[in-house]
């Protein structure tokens, strides 16, 4: 079975007597519509594009068309008909459909309206966003009600003076002029009505919008949650019910802790990375892996467009669009809030003119969980110079005193705590259930965008920041000096371009490659105490510990080399110096 619509050309005016002829078949039996259609007027609409046909199996099967009036200030969609043998297989949604975004393309800023006495007709009309009106709404046009002549109810609307019929007057408002300048350059103006959209959705107040504001469009409108490890399974369930609750067709979560860890957070452990030596990349790393995922399932599903909630101000708008247009450069990227330029009391605003009245207004600070930290943004981030306050953090000060820690590394993995082997990312959690109880891991960042302004988040990152520490202690011991110095040099240029979404640049790959090759004598145990609000690195037991060398002891006795040996090495080392300074000096005598 092969189902085609499509729009109408010159080739198909052949069946226009025959469409002529069906509906009034069709008129005759039901007892009401327009019977009488006019086979050049037919023709003139399948001429000019102005109608959609339907085949089954290659059989003229159904036909729909669109008019005018009033200056374009109306459009209808009629003369809808399927033919009665293929009838109960889904061809008059499809026409509906296709009717009604041929109308919207050609045009965007026009009333569509259709009178009917069909009740699946009002049904479908409804889904596609039609309200049922007075007549006094629909064009007054002499033109438009004169084709009711050969209805057999033409008397109960005279008699009634055009006010009403048996007949549901449905009409469809588009959006305001103002909106539709604003999208008419953007993306977005691509899509047709019923389009498969994927919404990379967190549940907030941004995607929630963006979510009612896609599905009120026309939009089929699909969720999707990438967990990164920020996420209890009750909190991620409260989504999908938000999500599917607001009308989206289907919601989707995917698990990416693993993959974000393989391709990332250990390769942050392996280069002690800190951006500006402050922030260990919690909310940047993660949105790289979250976007591919979203790429990945908007391919499976098959969908048109991806949409994401990022403001034209931050970071994440870059790393998003950058993903999108690599994995699926075909897909449409929309993000309304950006393109529309839309306020978070307009956001609110709108969702409560929905009927949706979540206190979004509550939510002062903007809080991102993940397994490598949380980042946390507020009117104090917007300043340089205020302090978050204790309430803005998600993990509060439990636990008073000092309490040891001792964490085991081999080849560079943190592969134990406290003297237990798990798996890493249990570790890496374990960590942070035991250190937020004090508080540790506190901070605020402030760093360079990709955008080129200054930026300032405040983070807890007490997992992190610990396994960063240690593991840097732990290669001070292991790495010889120039060892570190280019780990040193390669892993900010690492952490730098993660940040800045070049994720998938291949130079990626090779640093990463040199920062593995680092790790292979990189195992042992870090000792570290935890106190409230602070932590600090006790020391390491390694074999491969370079201080474990009989060669000598820094500032005691060594066995290696004589005092005449010192006094060659420093005599060579300082040539360079000496001639520097020989000849200024001789040149400042003259």
């Amino acid at each position: 079975m092969k189902i085609e619509v499509r729009v109408s050309h010159d080739g198909d005016t052949k069946y226009a007597s025959l469409i002529c002829k069906k509906i009034q078949e069709s008129a005759k039996i039901r007892g009401t519509g327009i019977s009488k259609k006019d086979p050049e007027y037919i023709k003139s609409k399948i001429t000019h594009g102005n109608a959609v046909i339907a085949f089954f199996n290659g059989k003229i099967a159904g036909f729909s068309y669109l008019d005018f009036y009033q200056k374009k200030e109306f459009v209808v969609n009629s003369g809808l008909i399927v033919f009665p043998e293929f009838r109960k297989q889904g061809l008059a949604k499809n026409l509906k459909i296709e009717i009604f975004k041929l109308s919207r393309r050609k045009f965007p800023n026009s009333k569509i309206f259709s009178i009917t006495t069909s009740h699946p007709v009002i049904k479908i009309n409804t889904k596609l966003g039609f309200k049922p009106v007075t007549f006094s709404e629909l064009p007054q046009s002499e033109d438009f009600w004169k084709g009711c002549k050969s209805c057999a109810n033409f008397d109960i609307l005279k008699k009634n003076k055009r006010k009403m019929c048996l007949c549901t007057g449905l009409l469809f408002k588009p959006s305001s002029k103002k909106e539709n300048e604003k999208m008419k350059k953007k993306n977005i103006d691509l899509l047709d009505y019923g389009d498969k959209i994927v919404l990379a959705y967190s549940g907030g107040l941004d995607t929630s919008y963006c979510l009612k504001y896609l599905i009120k469009k026309g939009y089929e409108v699909h969720t999707v949650i990438i967990n990164t490890g920020g996420f209890q399974k009750n909190e991620l369930k409260d989504i999908q019910d938000r999500a599917l609750n607001l009308g989206a067709k289907s919601h989707k979560t995917i698990n990416a802790i693993e993959e974000y860890y393989q391709n990332c957070i250990k390769y942050l452990i392996f280069g002690n990375i800190l951006k500006n030596n402050t922030y260990p990349l919690s909310a940047s790393s993660e949105r790289i892996f979250q976007a591919i995922q979203i790429a990945k399932y908007s391919n499976n599903i098959k969908a048109k467009a991806i949409a994401h909630g990022s403001t034209g101000a931050g970071n994440d708008q870059i790393r998003f669009d950058i993903a999108f247009q690599i994995i699926c450069p075909e897909k449409i990227t929309i993000s309304p809030i950006r393109d529309l330029k839309i306020s978070r009391k307009e956001e609110i605003e709108y969702l409560r003119n929905n009927g949706i009245y979540t206190c979004w207004d509550k939510a002062k600070y903007s809080i991102n969980k993940g397994i490598w930290g949380t980042s946390i943004c507020g009117n104090e981030t917007l300043t340089s110079y205020e302090e978050l306050p204790e309430k803005a953090y998600t993990k509060k000060l439990s636990k008073k005193g000092s309490e040891k820690l001792e964490l085991e590394f081999k080849k560079g993995e943190l592969i134990g705590v406290n003297r237990k082997k798990e798996d890493v990312i249990k570790n890496i959690v374990k960590i942070e259930k035991i250190a937020s109880q004090f508080a540790i891991g506190r901070g605020m960042h402030i760093g360079d965008t990709i955008l080129g302004i200054k930026g300032r988040v405040a983070f807890e990152a007490s997992a992190a920041m610990i396994i960063i520490k240690a593991h840097h202690l732990l290669e001070k011991h292991i790495l010889t000096k120039w060892q570190l110095y280019w780990k040193e040099q390669l892993s900010n240029w690492y952490g730098m371009l993660l940040h800045e979404a070049q994720y998938l640049d291949p130079v990626m790959r090779n640093i990463e490659t040199f920062l593995s090759s680092t790790q292979e004598r990189l195992t042992g145990t870090v000792e570290v105490i935890l106190s409230p609000y602070r932590f600090h690195l006790v020391g390491i037991k390694s074999k491969f510990d370079l201080m474990n060398s009989k060669m000598a002891q820094y500032g005691e006795m060594n066995n290696a080399w004589t005092a005449d040996d010192v006094k060659g090495f420093t005599k060579i080392l300082s040539n360079q110096m000496k001639i520097y300074h020989k000849i200024t000096k001789s040149k400042e005598e003259k």
